[in-house]
């Protein structure tokens, strides 16, 4: 099941001092809908990503740069949106971090499969306190 979240382990090794989404090497992996990702992944793996085609290889693409914000009392992160020129279909994607023996810390849910014949682009959403894909907030 694909299922749109932060994973659990990421949110504990936050506590933990793990990841450096700043400094680390974030990557972001495309899945077919046979994926089974939710807030129970812990790390990247290969099973059921998206054939390798074009300029999409297995393991994804960095994610630069990323920005981590504050405002008020919220906390958040910006990603940069992202492209491949390739010919693929994904349901889904994983951000990972690569520096921290790829440690999960998002799904992206597509709600449905995302067909590309030419470029296939993830946008992100803008980078504020109120929309940021990663927020925190007491």
């Amino acid at each position: 099941m694909i299922v749109q979240t932060q994973t659990t382990s990421f949110k504990a090794e936050l506590y933990q001092g793990i990841h450096d989404l700043t400094t680390d090497v974030i990557k972001i992996a495309l899945y077919t809908g046979n994926a089974d990702l939710n807030a129970a992944t812990t790390i990247y793996s290969a099973t059921n990503e998206v054939a390798n085609t074009g300029n999409y290889s297995a393991g994804g693409a960095i994610l630069t740069p990323i920005t981590v914000s504050s405002l008020g009392y919220t906390a958040y992160v910006g990603f940069p949106n992202i492209s491949w020129t390739a010919t693929l279909t994904a349901r889904c994607a994983l951000i990972y971090n690569s520096s921290q023996g790829n440690k999960s810390i998002a799904v992206l849910d597509f709600g449905s499969d995302k067909t590309s014949t030419v470029t296939f682009t993830i946008t992100m959403p803008s980078n504020t306190y109120t929309t940021a894909l990663i927020r925190s907030s007491n």
